[in-house]
């Protein structure tokens, strides 16, 4: 008799925007609607078959706000607009985001579906086409809003609610009524479905998991250079070491568990799957008693102990016992697993679910005695490629599993509360892909991800240690930055993965670092604005020799010629809008100073900033007086800065220049990266900013060599 534990993983990260509360991305409700509403169907119809579902706490605490209306939801919001009062923004937006959905399941199959896919077009960029928007008509975009939202809704939400079966047969020619009942029921499912999966815990059927609360990479979170066990070859970030910090996002997790489901979880899916030795005692101390990750883990670490056995050992409860703590745990199956998440999907159903019976008595028939399996794998996403969100799967998978004789469907917490656990030894360090963090952790963009909460760590412990900050709003700023520890927003960094939202992951995740400062009363760092993806684009024309200009008048061109420059009027980001002075920046160096000069539309306001992000933190004050001075601060972290004596000379007249010593602004002219951003203060506000998005970066002086680009 082969015990069988089905774990699935239930997960979205958070997808607030720090600053305004605004879901940005509308995963968490799209995704109750067709998995999670699904899975306790499913589990519903199969009383007789154990399972266990992981719910990480970041998708509950979403799920929740939507479901008490206490943040904005995007989608939803331009989902049920009125098509008519459309703007061009709005249609855009449309166009961009309602069809990212399956094409192949959710879109081929329904004829007006397909046909505004095709009025759009299928090829990168076709979103953002001004002339495929004007192709759209009034009657389109609202087809468009209730087909994105109508086919994301699985076969538990039609089963319940039939007016959405005769939506689809209708097809086309949507009413504002009929769009605002899609959003309803999506609501409505928002709404009860946590109460579902509570009952399923109660009756006995269902055992809930959770994991560390925004779904943090354990290991990494408490020291970074742990990575070097199963990557001795990576290069990585300036070393982070926060176990204080793994230890809260454990009892937070738990704490949340028993508020919304009535008790403590007794088991732990570790982000990812990641373990380390160092995490077993924040485990313990959490209240948790077992845990699950991945069969690489195990065979890896046996092996570092000489161990040469066979693979059918993985088929049993295991201890590991560290610091003086001791939990079991159970690692995955791993082909089993990765055939229900990415093959399955393509093999007809009956199929399907009988492989998965014949490798399972097999294994019932090679494991140790009383043995169990694991499969553990995602709960939401693979049902997606499933023409039917994996109805006849699961159902024909499920029955197999409950009439087979010689296997047995069980929670976790029932199979281990009787088992030891055979002895580990030390742990492996690493998680369920390859057995080490390098999805995490290496690449460039990843690295730099790490600083940024390093930094921003150390800037927080230091306000915590000053003593002048509320514990009310010192909470609050904890909280982003244990939003910001997520995995997920590192498993976009880099170049393993890509998606067409890298860059609102990328902005999700600064701007929950820009938060912490904003929240004590701090200008954020100026690098914190620009993106850590790669974009590849140059922000601006470097300088290509050097210049020295007068310092008033209008900025002729012959005096500026060569200097750097950056087209102002042409930022179309969000700050570009309202009324916009400044119209050009140019930039660059003489003998022995910096020029800079802006040209716009006078008066362009009472301040004018310079924050340099390299090589130093610097942060030049221009017209902060009614007598046009200039200040200078310095700074050692880019956050606590402090004014220093400045020579700088300022001028006005057609434009605002400046002149500076490099002496002042801590240049050593051997040709070190300069970067900075402008931000123009109106009304005791930043008003404008450029770039809007990133920064203008060029190389400084260097006076050991000629110039590297001539002028001629």
């Amino acid at each position: 008799m082969a015990e069988v534990a089905l774990l699935w993983h239930l997960h979205q990260p958070s997808y607030v925007d720090a600053a305004t509360g605004e879901v940005v991305m509308s995963w968490v409700r799209l995704h109750t609607v067709r998995g999670y509403a699904d899975m306790a169907e499913m589990a519903r119809r199969h009383p007789g078959v154990k399972l266990n579902f992981n719910l990480t706490p970041v998708l509950v605490q979403q799920i929740e706000e939507l479901a008490e209306g206490r943040v904005k939801d995007r989608w939803g919001e331009l989902g049920q607009k009125s098509a008519a009062s459309l703007t061009v923004e709005d249609q855009q937006q449309l166009l961009e985001h309602f069809f990212k959905i399956n094409w192949t399941t959710c879109v081929e199959p329904y004829p007006r579906y397909r046909q505004l896919l095709d009025l759009r077009g299928r090829g990168a960029g076709a979103g953002q086409s001004e002339q495929s928007r004007k192709r759209f008509r009034e009657k389109d975009f609202r087809d468009l809003q209730v087909w994105f939202n109508l086919s994301w809704c699985g076969f538990a939400v039609r089963k319940r609610y039939p007016e959405l079966g005769a939506m689809m047969q209708k097809g086309r020619d949507f009413t504002e009524e009929e769009k605002r009942r899609v959003m309803e029921i999506h609501r409505e499912m928002l709404r009860g479905i946590l109460g579902e999966y509570r009952a399923l815990a109660e009756s006995g059927q269902v055992e809930l998991t959770t994991t560390p609360f925004y779904h943090p990479i354990l290991p990494l979170l408490v020291d970074t250079d742990s990575a070097k066990r199963a990557m001795p070859w990576v290069r990585l970030p300036e070393r982070l070491q926060a176990p204080e910090d793994a230890q809260v996002q454990l009892e937070k997790a738990q704490a949340a568990h028993e508020r919304v489901f009535g008790r403590k979880a007794r088991g732990l899916w570790p982000s990812e799957g990641s373990v380390s030795p160092e995490v077993i005692p924040l485990m313990a101390r959490a209240g948790f008693e077992y845990f699950c990750t991945d069969e690489m883990v195990l065979f890896r670490g046996l092996e570092a102990q000489g161990w040469k056995g066979k693979h059918s050992e993985l088929f049993q409860a295991w201890r590991v016992e560290e610091g003086g703590s001791s939990m079991k745990v159970l690692f995955r199956e791993r082909p089993l697993s990765d055939y229900i998440g990415f093959t399955a999907a393509r093999t007809e159903p009956k199929v399907a679910a009988e492989h998965l019976r014949i490798h399972l008595e097999h294994i019932a028939q090679v494991m140790p005695p009383d043995g169990i399996v694991l499969l553990a794998l995602d709960g939401e996403n693979a049902w997606e490629a499933f023409p039917d969100s994996g109805e006849a799967f699961l159902d024909e998978f499920y029955t197999r599993l409950q009439q087979t004789k010689g296997l047995k469907s069980t929670t976790l917490g029932g199979y281990l509360g009787t088992r030891e656990g055979r002895p580990l030894g030390r742990l492996h360090s690493g998680s369920w892909i390859g057995g080490n963090f390098d999805i995490w952790i290496g690449d460039p963009e990843e690295n730099q991800g790490w600083c940024w909460i390093k930094r921003t760590r150390d800037f927080l412990i230091q306000a915590r240690e000053g003593g002048q900050v509320t514990k009310e709003v010192l909470a609050a700023a904890w909280e982003d930055l244990y939003a910001a520890e997520g995995s997920d927003w590192f498993w976009w960094y880099g170049p393993d993965f890509q998606t067409d939202s890298d860059t609102i992951f990328d902005a999700l995740f600064r701007g929950r670092l820009q938060q912490v400062y904003r929240r004590l009363g701090v200008t954020p760092p100026a690098g914190l604005s620009v993106p850590i993806c790669a974009t590849g684009t140059q922000l601006g024309t470097p300088p290509v020799r050097e210049i020295e200009p007068k310092l008033s008048g209008t900025g002729s061109y012959l005096e500026w010629s060569g200097a750097g420059k950056y087209e102002a009027w042409r930022d179309q980001g969000a700050m570009a809008q309202g009324d916009r002075r400044v119209r050009m920046v140019r930039y660059g160096y003489g003998e022995s100073d910096f020029h800079f000069r802006l040209d716009g539309k006078e008066p362009l306001g009472e301040e004018v900033i310079l924050d340099f992000h390299q090589p130093a933190p610097v942060r030049i004050r221009i017209g902060g007086e009614k007598d046009g001075k200039v200040s200078l601060e310095k700074s050692k972290d880019g956050v606590v800065y402090e004014a220093e004596d400045c020579s700088a000379e300022v001028a006005g007249g057609g434009g605002l220049g400046l002149r500076i010593p490099f002496a002042s602004l801590g240049w050593r002219a051997d040709g070190e990266e300069v970067s900075f951003l402008v931000r123009v203060i109106r009304g005791g506000v930043e008003v404008e900013r450029y770039p809007d998005r990133g920064l203008i970066e060029f190389r400084g002086p260097m006076r050991a060599l000629d110039m590297k680009n001539w002028y001629i």
